[in-house]
């Protein structure tokens, strides 16, 4: 192997700085944009819509429609303050909050507005302070008589929006960009486009998943590529890893096994540590490596679920939303493994210095965050 030269050096250790700097902890005001869920019904001439959403974040003013955990918004504190206050609180402050943003949710009955009207405000079941809480928003609109078809949508910067319909045979159920108003859905049902409608609607939010929101999948996953240069061994623990995640997260969505967050979140902080220690010290032989990526895998795969269990997965259409979610994850997957080949493994893998200067460095980044993590979720 030739030595690296000092330029092609100086770049890659740029780039690992790049990359550290990336890995860092956020800062605990930061928020992690995750759609709000609408569902909406008829009953008696009423349209009813009811809308799961961090309202603390709405009446914060965070812009909800960019990608990144650490959403931008005011700098004066004004979120941390909201949802540190208690959700009974904030219930009634958005009430008086509400007439300001009435008119940045759009419900179109038959191609003409409709101004909804605010009937109540349901906190969330468990209020923990200080950690993102989502509220539900009840509102009705008055429909016309011969009313056939409405669109819903909300201004950009209240984020992306997941909207489902209820109480008809073929419902709709759809995933909103920010900014974007759905398609005229018929109020009666029958025009949903079957199960491969669905199943392209939750891809997307199976890839935002792992990138951007992913950031512990993304460490964990580079830390596999990070085990060995050969490609064979990377390519078996993404498939056990894969495998794995993919038992536990049909598991949970069907409600087979529940596992609660606080203690799956430790413990998917606890691989990440896991697989950079021994990237460090194991020198790219292990026997027990590949069971334990798939006992791992099992883990991510419950953390997974407890995000589709946010959205919540259609009543119909079950299996087609959860093997969307789940090629949308596997896409991410790929997306990242090929971006730090791109980055470093294209250029550097066969460099004398590689593991000195790339595996071992990168290593020790994914194993501090993932530390570091692994204390804040333990208190």
């Amino acid at each position: 192997m030739r030595p690296l030269d000092p330029r092609r050096h100086r770049q890659l250790l740029a780039v690992l700085a790049m990359l550290a700097l990336s890995f860092l902890p956020h800062p605990a005001r930061a928020h992690e944009v995750l759609p709000a869920i609408a569902s909406f019904s008829v009953k008696d001439g009423t349209l009813k819509l009811a809308i799961r959403a961090d309202i603390d974040a709405i009446m914060a003013g965070l812009d909800l429609s960019s990608e990144e955990e650490g959403a931008p918004g005011p700098e004066d504190g004004t979120y941390d303050a909201l949802r540190v206050r208690p959700a009974s609180e904030i219930a009634v402050r958005f009430r008086t909050f509400w007439p300001g943003m009435a008119d940045q949710v759009r419900i179109l009955v038959d191609g003409v507005n409709r101004m909804p009207v605010l009937t109540s405000v349901v906190p969330p079941e468990s209020d923990v302070q200080g950690l993102s809480r989502s509220f539900t928003v009840n509102l009705v609109v008055d429909l016309p008589l011969g009313a056939r078809t409405v669109s819903i949508g909300w201004a950009e910067p209240l984020g992306p929006l997941v909207l489902r319909q209820n109480g008809v045979e073929s419902p709709y159920d759809g995933y909103l960009e920010p900014g974007q108003t759905s398609p005229p859905v018929a109020l009666a049902g029958g025009d949903a486009q079957g199960g491969w409608s669905t199943f392209a609607v939750y891809v997307p939010v199976g890839f935002q998943h792992i990138v951007p929101l992913g950031l512990d999948h993304i460490l964990f996953v580079l830390g596999l590529f990070l085990f060995d240069t050969r490609l064979r061994p990377l390519l078996l623990q993404i498939s056990a890893f894969t495998a794995a995640h993919t038992l536990t997260l049909a598991a949970a969505a069907a409600e087979v096994i529940t596992i609660p967050a606080s203690v799956v979140e430790p413990a998917i902080a606890a691989s990440i540590v896991f697989v950079a220690v021994e990237n460090i010290f194991g020198k790219g032989r292990s026997a027990l490596r590949l069971p334990l990526v798939f006992l791992f895998g099992l883990l991510h795969g419950l953390g997974f679920a407890s995000v589709l269990a946010e959205f919540g997965l259609p009543e119909t259409g079950f299996l087609a939303a959860l093997l969307g979610f789940n090629l949308g994850v596997e896409i991410g997957q790929l997306a990242v493994v090929g971006a730090a080949f791109l980055c470093v493994s294209l250029w550097f893998r066969r460099h004398a210095l590689y593991r000195a200067v790339v595996v071992v460095p990168g290593s020790v980044v994914i194993g501090l965050t993932g530390a570091v993590w692994f204390v804040q979720r333990l208190t």
